[in-house]
């Protein structure tokens, strides 16, 4: 075993809580660059905001990167965090045609004290930190509720 977490080992002790914000990190399979194609990207993106759409979750922040996804959402009512990681997942693969997610993913569950505008700075400053940008105006795929 090489120490790294399986995503069954993942989903151990995880509990969703409906108005709870959370930041998810999830990755492509084999970490391959699928969303550095724009169209891509940019399906990822419409799967987001269906979930806004359909009241699933609140989305506070997003960055698509070339191989992964950080995402800032508050739960809704009656939702799964698993449920709805799961569906944009789902959603994202259908509409590309391909198997592109690796199974599980990250979250973290915010506390009150952690200030989420710091977070969403944090989160969107990613393609800065990654070459992918020199400002972040310049990348394209991100958004944030406070801009």
């Amino acid at each position: 075993m090489d120490g790294r977490p399986r995503a069954s080992a993942l989903r151990w002790g995880r509990y969703s809580e409906a108005g709870q914000v959370y930041l998810v990190t999830t990755a492509t399979r084999q970490r391959t660059p699928v969303f550095g194609d724009f169209f891509a990207a940019r399906t990822l993106v419409q799967a987001l905001r269906l979930e806004q759409t359909e009241e699933r979750a609140r989305t506070l922040a997003y960055v698509v990167m070339p191989d992964h996804l950080h995402w800032l959402l508050q739960l809704g009512e009656g939702r799964t965090l698993p449920g709805v990681v799961g569906t944009v997942k789902s959603v994202t693969a259908h509409r590309l045609g391909m198997r592109i997610w690796q199974p599980g993913f990250h979250d973290h569950a915010m506390r009150r004290e952690e200030d989420l505008r710091s977070a969403a700075r944090y989160l969107i400053a990613n393609p800065l930190r990654a070459g992918l940008a020199i400002r972040a105006g310049d990348y394209p795929h991100w958004d944030v509720v406070w801009i």
